[in-house]
């Protein structure tokens, strides 16, 4: 397969599940958002909206763009400014861009989600530009990003090109998932005494509901829900389709599909994070800190992406396009 045929499929996935990823966070900051502040007194209404840009590695870009921090003008900023290059209304365009480029290795179908998504992005922009509105964008975003995956299942042969839409898929899955619980722990000691424990009960539920695991959680623990055990199911859980552990798996099994030399660097690197999740314990990770351990995963796969793109795109310009979601170094963004 061609460098340019397996850059743009690679980023075709990413782009669209960093819109449904930036729709879930959006969700879970507006859930928190709305705790009265009666039960949270010190938290001022930008609090939740600097958080979700402080794990977007944002923060600076949007300063630097719209200056003063605005509940009404962050959400605008995520959803569909088009000075954004990952905001909700660029992932989708260039999601459909990418897959107009590669008409030729995606299907029709496939490519019939990407523009139909695209050609209803203004009548949904429209909506969203009211407050009662987003939660319906939001619902939208993510049904057509489900949508397009379900046809991606249903249609695309398991051949090459699947295979960079999947590896696409579980590098941004597995980012998004450490964005969201290094979002949950900067509030870790919010509030105090009986109001703590409530704003951390609502906190984690709400973020469980932004990742459509709610359910799973009940499922699997069937008890009240606790930090540590929704920590050790996002990232130890084997059949939670957004876990580490399971984008780990993923992102091993294609690296090696995709591979010539089973020994390569890319493979290794693949091998080992996988290995890591699949053969760590929760008891570990609690020794060394959960923020160490998110800072140590992010920087492990930004090392595997970048192997990635040695590995099969070398031979094409594409630092224009590596990962603009993240700004400045992970230190910070996850500090």
């Amino acid at each position: 397969m061609l460098c340019r045929t397996a850059s743009d499929l690679y980023w075709m996935a990413r782009y669209v599940e960093r819109a449904e990823n930036n729709a879930r966070l959006v969700d879970l900051t507006q859930r928190i958002s709305l705790l009265p502040e009666r039960l949270d007194p010190g938290r001022s209404s930008t609090t939740a909206w600097r958080r979700a840009l402080d794990a977007l590695g944002q923060l600076e870009t949007y300063e630097a763009c719209r200056g003063e921090l605005e509940p009404a003008r962050v959400l605008a900023w995520i959803l569909l400014d088009t000075d954004n290059p990952s905001s909700i209304r660029q992932c989708l365009f260039q999601g459909r861009e990418l897959g107009r480029a590669q008409r030729g290795a995606i299907t029709a179908e496939m490519y019939q989600e990407l523009n139909t998504s695209w050609l209803d992005m203004d009548e949904m922009a429209a909506d969203a530009s009211s407050t009662d509105g987003v939660s319906g964008f939001l619902d939208w975003v993510k049904t057509r990003c489900a949508a397009f995956r379900g046809v991606t299942l249903g249609t695309m042969t398991r051949d090459e090109g699947y295979h960079f839409m999947t590896l696409g898929t579980a590098v941004e899955r597995a980012d998004n998932t450490v964005r969201l619980l290094d979002f949950k722990y900067a509030q870790a000691d919010e509030g105090e005494g009986g109001s703590r424990d409530f704003i951390q009960y609502y906190q984690w539920s709400a973020m469980l509901q932004a990742m459509s695991a709610f359910e799973t959680y009940r499922k699997t623990y069937r008890d009240a829900v606790h930090p540590l055990h929704v920590s050790e199911m996002m990232i130890f859980q084997q059949d939670m389709p957004r876990s580490l552990a399971v984008c780990s798996r993923w992102l091993h099994r294609m690296v090696e599909l995709l591979a010539e030399d089973g020994r390569s660097e890319v493979v290794r690197l693949a091998g080992a994070l996988d290995a890591s999740l699949r053969f760590g314990r929760m008891d570990d990770v609690l020794e060394g800190g959960i923020k160490p351990f998110l800072d140590d995963f992010i920087l492990r796969l930004e090392a595997l992406h970048q192997a990635i793109v040695a590995q099969f795109m070398t031979s094409i310009e594409i630092d224009g396009r590596l990962d603009d979601r993240r700004a400045g170094p992970v230190s910070s963004m996850l500090s």
